[in-house]
């Protein structure tokens, strides 16, 4: 059998992973800030992209045809209407005293019957106050000595977010090479300091310092700090009546004094921000219909740069690298626009085809929304299903039933008993609406929501339930208990 060499014509078809595509992909999965901040940074690299001022001018205006209206009504305005004449001669007769008297006074004053609340201090600083520098500043009025200042830094430096100490008072003294005692006496300083309770080494001490510091440290109380911590947790106060041999009234008062402690000291000075979120689309309802409006607010409107454009249409006086550099730059500039004009009108799509499939949730809330897939709507609007899921990841929608994220119309279905499936938000909604209506001294078990829920015509089982009612982050019943 000889080898040979051939030459060969084929036809195939591959996708090509182009530039303009990529960062097409690219631009579809970013939330709206993400996509904001690459604007703003293709803005400083990219001299060829630019931002449009927009500059209204009455010249512009009236050549557009956007004031033709005024303009011919101030054309046809008298020349008293446009102009208010003041005499400018002063009276000789004015009473002066009284003239003063009504132009000095501090003018109306009105007090307003209701009280209303103010906002707090912190909504007014540009950074919240620290944990470590409230202490710091308390630790600091007391004038302690350069060795007791320098201990009083250690331990607040080994603080955790929530007021916690994670050092012992032996590694203090031998990372600042001083005495355990004297580390001890500034730890007992630091923890009578606002917020009550912090710089304690675990939650128990934290709870005792809070407990004596109100003067409410009965011995039910400490004993259940000390040594029924997990009863309590549990909310098996049987176990600690009988353990205390008090009865149950004693434990659950005493029960009722910790829950009106802190179990996190330093929580009021966390440094965590809100983050508010920034709908991307707007779905209004007008008489019968839906209207979705995409929010453009702060979104830079971009255009090639002028100049980089007339330059290389002249051509002649470019070098090599010059044409090359500028070709680049106006070529990633156009890939840009065009991107996330593509972007905006996959997003409408997707929201079309949203609106289309769970009209009923826009209408009548939660209760109606429907079993949907990203297939459903990929099919609708003849899209592939990953790009579906990159234009539902990090968007919300404003509706007339709230703001939600757009994955949060794709769900599993749940069977019925009679008729057809309902979503799996539906049901989620409709188990934290029984565990609202229920009894707090007899909760219902995840069973016997999920007979209450078959009743109702949901065929659901009890795994499912504790599934659901896991996820909603609700405590089970035997925590859910009020005595």
């Amino acid at each position: 059998m000889a080898i040979e060499l051939r030459q060969q014509l084929k036809l195939t078809q591959q996708l090509v992973m182009t530039p303009q595509l990529q960062m097409a992909i690219k631009l579809l999965q970013l939330s709206r800030l993400e996509l904001m901040d690459t604007i703003r940074q293709e803005l400083e690299e990219n001299p060829a992209l630019e931002e449009v001022q927009e500059e209204i001018r009455l010249e512009e205006r009236t050549a557009d045809g956007l004031d033709d209206d005024r303009m011919a009504d101030k054309n046809d305005a008298s020349p008293e209407s446009l102009e208010v004449k003041i005499e400018e001669k002063i009276p000789e007769d004015i009473d002066w005293s009284s003239y003063i008297e009504e132009y000095n006074s501090p003018g109306r004053v009105s007090y307003e019957a209701e009280e209303k609340e103010a906002p707090r201090y912190e909504a007014f600083i540009a950074q919240k106050e620290l944990l470590s520098g409230h202490l710091l500043w308390q630790f600091l009025m007391t004038s302690p000595s350069p060795e007791e200042e320098k201990i009083g830094s250690l331990i607040i430096g080994n603080l955790n977010r929530n007021g916690f100490l994670e050092v012992s008072v032996e590694e203090l003294a031998e990372m600042g090479c001083v005495n355990t005692d004297r580390v001890q006496k500034v730890l007992t300083l630091l923890q009578g300091f606002d917020p009550i309770g912090v710089c304690a080494r675990n939650l128990q001490e934290s709870l005792l310092i809070q407990a004596r510091h109100y003067g409410c440290d009965d011995p039910v109380v400490t004993e259940i700090i000390n040594h029924h911590i997990n009863h309590l947790e549990n909310k098996n106060y049987k176990a600690i009546a009988r353990a205390l041999k008090v009865g149950i009234d004693h434990v659950i008062a005493a029960v009722n004094v910790i829950k009106g402690l802190e179990p996190r000291p330093g929580r009021q000075f966390s440094d965590d921000e809100s983050h508010y979120i920034t709908p991307d689309i707007y779905v209004y309802k007008v008489e019968d219909d839906f209207v979705i409006v995409l929010n453009d607010d702060g979104m830079p409107k971009l255009r090639v740069n002028h100049f980089y454009h007339h330059a290389m249409g002249r051509g002649g006086a470019l070098s090599g690298s010059v044409r090359e550099y500028m070709q680049e730059k106006m070529r990633s500039a156009a890939w840009l626009i065009k991107s996330i004009q593509q972007r905006q009108k996959t997003i409408y799509r997707v929201m079309e085809s949203i609106l289309k499939h769970q009209r009923a949730f826009f209408e009548k809330g939660i209760a109606h929304l429907r079993p949907m897939i990203l297939k459903d709507v990929a099919e609708d609007i003849d899209m592939h299903e990953s790009t579906i899921s990159r234009v539902t990841t990090n968007k919300y929608v404003y509706t007339p039933q709230g703001i939600f994220e757009l994955k949060y119309f794709f769900n599993s279905s749940i069977n019925r008993v009679n008729g057809d499936a309902v979503a799996s938000a539906s049901v989620q909604d409709r188990i934290r609406q029984i565990i609202e209506g229920e009894d707090p001294r007899k909760p219902y078990s995840d069973e016997k929501i999920s007979r209450i829920l078959e009743a109702s015509n949901i065929d659901i089982a009890r795994r499912t339930v504790a599934k659901y009612r896991e996820m909603m982050k609700i405590l089970p019943s035997n925590k859910r208990k009020q005595f």
